[in-house]
C-alpha cells in the first residue's frame, strides 16, 4: 500500500484525481498540499495547509509525487506569475520530495512541451519537465495531454468554444494526428494512476493517445 502526495488538488484534472485515487486500492493515505483545505473528507485523506512559497518538508513525505499544478495568463495575471505556479512552485516542491526519498513524480504537462518552443506556455511546460528530470528520480512519468476536456468550476467562454471544436475535430485526427485529440480529465487522472503503478524505472512521457489507451 502506498502513499500518494498530489499539488495542485484544486483544478479540473488534480480534483478528479483526488477523487478517483481515494478510491483507488493500491493507496492507504492520499496527502494534499494546499493553500486552503477542501471541503472533503475520507479515512486515506490527509490535507495539509503549505506555504508554496516556503514548504515546509516534513508535509512533503510519501512514496509518489502527482503534479497537476497549471494556470493561465489571465488568471495569474503576468508570465512572472504564472512561470512561478507552472513551473518554479511544482520544482521546489519535487526537489524536496526527492530529498525525502519520494520514488516516482508524475506529471501533467501538455502536448507540444518544450523548453526551446517560441510559446510561452509551452517553454515553461519544457523548462519543468527539464528541471524535473535532473532530479533523477527513480521514475519520473510526464503525461502530455491535448485539450483538456471536462467541467471546469469556474466559467471560460473560450474554453467552452474550444471543447465544442475539439470535440467536432477529433474524428478527423487520425494517424500521426490522433495525439491532438481532446481528453477527457477523467482519463488522464486514470492514466496517471495506471502508469505509476507499472514499475517504470527512468524517464517517460505520454501523449492524448497513448494515454486514452490505458
Amino acid at each position: 500500500m502506498k502513499t500518494a502526495i498530489i499539488i495542485g488538488a484544486t483544478g479540473l484534472v488534480g480534483s478528479t484525481l483526488v477523487k478517483q485515487i481515494l478510491d483507488n486500492p493500491n493507496y492507504s493515505k492520499v496527502t494534499l498540499l494546499l493553500r486552503k483545505p477542501l471541503e472533503i473528507q475520507h479515512p486515506k485523506l490527509q490535507q495539509e495547509i503549505v506555504d508554496f512559497d516556503k514548504p515546509d518538508a516534513t508535509k512533503i513525505m510519501g512514496d509518489e509525487l502527482f503534479c497537476a499544478m497549471g494556470t493561465t495568463l489571465r488568471k495569474a495575471g503576468s508570465k512572472e506569475a504564472q512561470y512561478k505556479i507552472d513551473c518554479t512552485y511544482p520544482y521546489e516542491f519535487g526537489k524536496i520530495a526527492k530529498a525525502n526519498g519520494v520514488k516516482q513524480y508524475i506529471l501533467v504537462s501538455s502536448i507540444g512541451s518544450d523548453a526551446n518552443s517560441n510559446s510561452f506556455y509551452l517553454r515553461t511546460k519544457g523548462d519543468l519537465e527539464q528541471k524535473i528530470k535532473a532530479l533523477d528520480f527513480e521514475n519520473f512519468i510526464s503525461v502530455r495531454p491535448s485539450f483538456i476536456l471536462g467541467d471546469r468550476q469556474e466559467f471560460r467562454l473560450g474554453e467552452k468554444i474550444g471543447i465544442v471544436l475539439a470535440k467536432a475535430i477529433s474524428p478527423l485526427l487520425i494517424g500521426s494526428l490522433k495525439k491532438y485529440r481532446g481528453i477527457e480529465a477523467a482519463q488522464i487522472a486514470k492514466a496517471m494512476q495506471v502508469l505509476a503503478s507499472k514499475g517504470l524505472t527512468g524517464v517517460h512521457f505520454f501523449e492524448s493517445d497513448e494515454l486514452q489507451a490505458l
